[in-house]
């Protein structure tokens, strides 16, 4: 397998795969909510040993949104399934950063044969579903259903959330701020209010009974992604190896150099 995939058809809908092509181990690597390929392109070391690639899901990126209704993560989760099937490579190495590392989860837990190794990055749910951190999101997206987007970002930023999140954890607040110029304004503030509400679809249990080794990789100064819940998944899967890298907020620059540090580290080790 070395052509790179560009699309799957599913459902009626296009959507976008980016695929860095070439010979290497097939990873697939799914980006978070309202994120794009742009994501998991940045935080995937460049060794053609491993081929990168990502689905971007419904409403994300290029791909086409569909009926919000649909929007999930089992649904999102399902999408990814056809591609891996449409690869015809069998098992595979799955990750993930936040809602990725959720599908990531929910795939190795409802299809195991068709996962080899799984990466669990930044996770932002265990296995309860609309989860505390994700109130910031689902905020948002509340917002942007009222109010024209730029009179909810102002709304927005004179409250608590954002007051509390300037000092806690200032790259979310930056996150946050940006979806309020994301477009289609409709689609980004369906996908903040139902993936917010959502989560894997999965209980202790079945992430217990996991046997595919697991990399899980959190960092601190993070409210929407807490490092608790990067050693919470790490505790509950008998595989699992936690790796802590450097915060965003203390230097970009490191964050990306650790994250490709870690997921080389591990992907060599499979």
């Amino acid at each position: 397998m070395s052509a790179a995939v560009t699309r799957l058809v599913r459902q009626g809908l296009i959507l976008r795969v980016d695929d860095a092509g070439g010979s290497g181990t097939p990873v697939v690597f799914q980006h978070g909510l309202c994120g794009d390929s742009n994501q998991t392109r940045e935080a995937f070391p460049s060794d053609p040993t491993f081929r990168r690639i990502t689905l971007e899901c419904r409403g994300h990126g290029r791909s086409e949104a569909g009926d919000p209704k649909d929007f999930s993560i089992a649904t999102f989760t399902d999408d990814v399934v056809s591609l891996i099937e449409s690869l015809d490579v069998g098992p595979v190495i799955v990750g993930g950063i936040s809602m990725g590392a959720a599908i990531s989860l929910r795939l190795a837990v409802k299809r195991p044969d068709l996962v080899q190794g799984l990466i669990l990055a930044r996770p932002a749910w265990v296995t309860t579903s609309a989860p505390p951190n994700m109130e910031p999101n689902a905020l948002v997206g509340a917002m942007l259903t009222l109010y024209p987007p730029e009179e909810a970002h102002q709304i927005f930023m004179r409250g608590d959330v954002a007051r509390h999140l300037s000092q806690v954890a200032p790259d979310n607040l930056k996150s946050l701020e940006g979806f309020f110029q994301r477009q289609p304004c409709e689609v980004t503030a369906a996908l903040l209010k139902q993936i917010s509400a959502d989560g894997p679809g999965v209980d202790d249990s079945e992430v217990r009974a996991l046997t595919a080794p697991t990399l899980v990789i959190g960092h601190e100064q993070d409210f929407i992604h807490p490092i608790s819940y990067a050693q919470a998944l790490t505790d509950l899967i008998p595989s699992a190896t936690l790796k802590t890298i450097t915060s965003k907020v203390i230097s970009r620059d490191l964050y990306v150099s650790d994250f490709h540090d870690a997921i080389a580290h591990f992907l060599r080790s499979i």
